[in-house]
């Protein structure tokens, strides 16, 4: 599973954002079912910023979300991402695409 957070930032607050968005990701690092993260910028506009983390399903990814340290070093950053879905289920050909009802998140 994917999770796609996009951030619209100030170029001058870019430094401090990114520190913030590391240690983000280093508390989502730490919780079970992670498989990896990426931080970036867009090329074309500075403002723009992404926290895109893999996951080994969705529950992994809800479970993380509710750790305490979690809660307390990341659920701040993320609370500022631009409003859309943000998790998206693996699509490569040959698996098998979620139809019109939640999977389950165990």
């Amino acid at each position: 599973m994917l999770v796609v957070s996009r951030f619209r930032v100030p170029v001058p607050d870019g430094e401090a954002f990114r520190t913030d968005l590391a240690t983000a990701r280093e508390a989502l690092a730490a919780c079970a079912g992670y498989v990896g993260g990426e931080i970036g910028r867009n090329v074309d506009e500075p403002e723009l910023w992404v926290l895109s983390t893999r996951w080994t399903n969705v529950g992994s990814y809800r479970r993380a979300l509710s750790s305490y340290d979690v809660k307390l070093r990341a659920v701040p950053i993320l609370s500022r991402a631009i409003e859309e879905p943000s998790a998206y289920e693996d699509a490569e050909p040959g698996t098998t695409l979620n139809i019109g009802f939640p999977r389950s998140i165990g």
